[in-house]
């Protein structure tokens, strides 16, 4: 009996998403419920093409900075931040970042640079409006992305302005666009278990719609697989559709996998996320975020293998290039800390979709569709 509900649910399902429906709260739980993988990634490539998805897979050719690793917050799940009197803590002058990054892009013509940093409480919002500013002027043609929600909270703080004022300063220096990071999981009950110093999560909501309101884009993410229920998930989820359909903002939703390695989860016995649970996230992910456009399979998480079958389970972009990422290597990633533009065409050819190189705005720079 089960089983026929199961599959009585899943074919409710599938009549609204034909029909071009929004699914709510109990249908994205019944899909997390669901044991049936293939038939919620036939779901979710279904969603995408109703919605006017292609065959197109994008990626972008980035470099990742971590300018400091010295951070104010001590998040049970990061296995990167520092204090300062700890080994292996940093914090990179400008003219040490910037000089960084021009060698880099002598060697691998980066159309992006994504950079998080710890909250750092040693220096002032002026050292991150100098970073801005010192990056643009070097690298003018570069789209900046950089600092999380919560970074930009922290600057507010540091600065006594307010959040407005703070992007104004930074997007006035050359910042183009937010990443995602920060949202962890929305609900408070799991914020007091894994980051317990953290703001509460109406500021990552403020700090993006202001974003929005001042024409920054932004990408938004989620952090599962630690102490959180589907029930959590979903909400979360919902709570991004919400907040898309009030100011169209966010050009991505990038679902992210708990590391546990070097973290106290792993001395709790937390154990990485399955394939099948990444997959049926990016599934349910396309399936309730109607209004996003992009879902993001991101390799450094899972692996391009894995990646390339998310293709077919609603994901459309595999990220990029990804130069140097630290923070998910840090809590025990196995993955290879870069992709070069041949491997990530190659592997989604074989998947049977489209490579295409776009900028951080989707903008389409390169196709290959011989």
């Amino acid at each position: 009996m089960t089983v026929l509900d199961s599959i009585s649910t899943l074919e409710s399902i599938r009549a609204k998403v034909e029909a071009n429906e929004r699914l709510d709260f109990e249908d994205g739980l019944a899909l997390l419920e669901s044991d049936d993988l293939l038939a919620l990634g036939d779901l979710a490539d279904l969603a995408r093409r109703v919605r006017g998805g292609t065959d197109d897979v994008y990626f972008v050719q980035n470099l990742y900075l971590n300018q400091t690793n010295v951070c104010r917050v001590k998040c049970k799940f990061c296995a990167f931040a520092r204090t300062q009197k700890q080994d292996g803590a940093y914090t990179l002058s400008i003219a040490e970042l910037v000089d960084d990054a021009v060698r880099q892009r002598e060697l691998t013509r980066f159309t992006e640079i994504h950079m998080v940093n710890g909250e750092n409480p040693h220096v002032g919002f002026e050292f991150y409006v100098d970073t801005v500013r010192a990056l643009h002027e070097a690298l003018p043609d570069v789209h900046l992305k950089l600092y999380t929600a919560s970074e930009i909270h922290h600057m507010t703080t540091l600065a006594g302005l307010t959040h407005e004022e703070v992007l104004r300063e930074l997007r006035d220096a050359g910042l183009g666009s937010l990443p995602g990071g920060g949202a962890e999981i929305f609900a408070e009950r799991v914020r007091g278990l894994i980051a317990p110093g953290k703001e509460h999560p109406d500021f990552w909501f403020h700090t993006h719609d202001t974003a929005h309101r001042l024409g920054i884009p932004t990408h938004c993410t989620m952090l599962y697989g630690h102490v959180e229920t589907y029930e959590e998930r979903v909400d979360h989820l919902l709570r991004l559709r919400d907040q898309q359909d009030r100011t169209g903002g966010f050009l991505a939703f990038i679902p992210l996998a708990f590391h546990p390695e070097n973290t106290v989860f792993e001395r709790r016995g937390w154990r990485f996320t399955t394939g099948v649970d990444d997959l049926k996230m990016i599934a349910v992910s396309r399936l309730l975020l109607d209004n996003i456009p992009n879902v993001k399979a991101y390799w450094i998480m899972m692996g391009m293998p894995l990646a390339a079958v998310a293709l077919h389970f609603g994901a459309n972009d595999v990220q990029g290039t990804v130069v140097r990422e630290q923070i998910f290597h840090a809590a025990g990633a196995v993955t290879e800390t870069e992709q070069k533009i041949g491997e990530l065409v190659r592997y989604v050819r074989e998947a049977g979709r489209v490579p295409v190189q776009r900028d951080t705005l989707y903008n389409e720079l390169r196709r290959w569709d011989d």
